[in-house]
């Protein structure tokens, strides 16, 4: 335990501080006038709002929120294909607690379950196993979201119900994966981010390895957790990696629960159940190999195929801003909806509704 509190030592903490004010001061002639960092991690987000770190940092440093939070990203069509399904009374859909509250197009799944629907939430999609062996006459569907932290114990799950012969499972697929995102963010031009707080829980997945694309386009990363000496340790080292010639693409700042080569059997396990895939994400847009789907030997566990349902077309509530800050064109306080029409009690945007969306941050923790 001592190791871990270390992490949360406050002496630490200012020293840390500190050090990056002294850096800043001591190599500023050699940084850019304005540095952009960018955290792609909801639980980043949500830490560095509680912490209150953007006002312990020189002014020239601005912290920005990316499209790490999974729930922010999954676009309202897949809300309205949900929806769709749940209307028939057969169908049971299961789904992670954070997206009942996510609107789509008109209405949230939440207020179909107001209405009647048949919708369950869960914390893990292994419990549809039992489940659908308990109601066999019971269609189960599962929304399956997220980033490479999720998609493990779907395709674990998917493998399992592919084992035991389960007929009345499937899954609404909108996983996403980081690095394709990564990319997305570095070649938009209306972007000028000068590196990355990359994810904790998706690098203990993807490792090291995963960033190759940072070391193409030559944008640096640091890999960190959570705790307060972990998240400013990262920015340091992020500003020094600016003043270095060359530059280093990525750090592992996060070696206790981060390998280079990442969590290698979950790797496997992905790449055996799921193939990559263009996909959209809300308020962004189409993004080449984002995405994953099923491979053809599970494609019987495919929601939309099975029901033959695929709604077209992303539509962003009137007013909504989330895609721009998602993109981190602008911070949450400047949507003209946040904190009047839109709060947590009642959200028009993905990012005002999950624990994890910058909207929600700021709300809570003040910008």
């Amino acid at each position: 335990m001592q190791e871990y509190d270390a992490f949360y030592d406050s002496k630490l903490a200012k020293e840390l501080v500190a050090s990056i004010h002294r850096l800043f001061s001591e190599k500023k002639n050699f940084l850019p006038k304005k540095i952009t960092m960018m955290e792609v991690c909801g639980t980043h987000t949500m830490e560095i709002g509680r912490l209150g770190i953007r006002h312990l940092l020189p002014a020239e440093i601005s912290l920005l929120s990316g499209p790490g939070c999974p729930v922010c990203v999954t676009p309202s069509s897949y809300i309205e294909e949900a929806l769709e399904l749940v209307k028939n009374s057969k169908n049971c859909l299961v789904t992670f607690g954070d997206l009942i509250h996510v609107p789509g197009k008109k209405v949230s799944l939440a207020f179909a379950k107001a209405q009647g629907c048949d919708i369950r939430v869960i914390t893990s999609p292994l419990q549809i196993l039992e489940m659908a062996k308990d109601e066999p006459s019971k269609e189960f569907i599962f929304t399956s979201i997220g980033f490479e932290t999720t998609v493990p114990v779907t395709a674990k799950t998917v493998f399992m119900a592919h084992q035991k012969k389960l007929k009345n499972i499937s899954f609404l697929v909108a996983h996403r994966v980081v690095p394709p995102v990564l990319q997305a963010l570095i070649e938009d031009p209306d972007l000028s981010i000068s590196g990355f707080l990359l994810p904790g829980h998706v690098s203990a997945v993807i490792g090291e390895d995963g960033y190759q694309i940072l070391h193409e386009h030559c944008v640096p990363g640091v890999i960190t957790g959570f705790a307060p000496v972990d998240i400013l340790g990262g920015i340091l080292s992020l500003l020094e990696m600016l003043t270095e010639r060359p530059k280093a693409c990525v750090k592992n700042m996060y070696t206790r629960f981060v390998s280079p080569h990442g969590n290698t059997k979950a790797l496997e396990l992905i790449h055996s159940i799921y193939e990559p895939c263009d996909a959209v994400l809300r308020g962004i847009g189409i993004v080449k190999l984002c995405g994953l789907k099923l491979r053809k030997n599970y494609e019987s566990y495919d929601a939309q195929k099975k029901y033959g349902i695929e709604i077209q077309g992303e539509e962003m509530p009137v007013g909504c801003s989330c895609g721009q800050v998602l993109k981190g064109l602008i911070r949450p306080n400047e949507c003209p909806l946040f904190k009047k029409a839109c709060t947590p009690d009642h959200p028009v945007g993905p990012c005002m509704v999950s624990t994890e969306g910058s909207c929600a941050a700021y709300f809570r923790y003040g910008y």
